[in-house]
């Protein structure tokens, strides 16, 4: 049985964006940045059907610009609006949902990220260079995954697939590991 499988891709306000950036971007220069990144990402999701979950109306219209469908969840932070945007991907049919977070400079693709060969429920991770954030994890809907944003969260979400009774894989690839979060993440643009 083939399974159906979306993405979904956060993206926080441009305006508001890449904030540790700061001492060597000005403002106006972490929202183009983000916004660019945002764009790689979304495009990167092809040809699987893509949604932006937000609560910006400017990240709503940029989203749509790039045919992303978008799920509006004000005031539900980062991992109640991901939770939200799963269960609502879960009613359109989408039996695994990739999360992607929006700062993956050098993404290309997300076709083998969720698609163990297993035939039970299993959650797919992909780590950030450090080992510590969670920039990409395709979960099965409908199974409760609870999402845990923030310093520490891949070891937390390693936990809740355990916690599920979920196979877990973890998945080591370089050019999804590389996100933008700290100045010296910046090199990573002129790779």
């Amino acid at each position: 049985m083939a399974r159906v499988k979306a993405v979904l891709v956060p993206v926080k306000a441009f305006h508001d964006s890449k904030l540790r950036l700061a001492p060597v971007l000005a403002q106006p220069g972490r929202a183009a940045l983000a916004r660019e990144l945002a764009a790689r990402v979304i495009l990167a999701a092809s040809p699987f059907p893509v949604s932006v979950v937000c609560d910006d109306h400017d990240v709503a219209a940029f989203a749509e610009s790039l045919g992303a469908a978008v799920i509006w969840t004000p005031g539900r932070g980062l991992s109640g609006a991901v939770e939200e945007g799963v269960a609502r991907l879960a009613d359109t049919g989408a039996r695994v949902v990739v999360v992607a977070h929006a700062d993956l400079p050098r993404v290309s693709s997300f076709g083998r990220i969720g698609d163990a060969g297993s035939r039970s429920p299993s959650v797919t991770i992909v780590p950030d260079r450090r080992r510590d954030g969670t920039n990409v994890i395709a979960v099965p809907v409908g199974m409760g995954f609870r999402f845990s944003y923030g310093p520490g969260s891949f070891g937390r979400h390693l936990t809740e697939a355990v916690r599920l009774g979920l196979e877990c894989e973890v998945v080591e690839d370089d050019d999804l590991a590389a996100d933008v979060d700290v100045p010296s993440d910046l090199e990573l643009l002129a790779r």
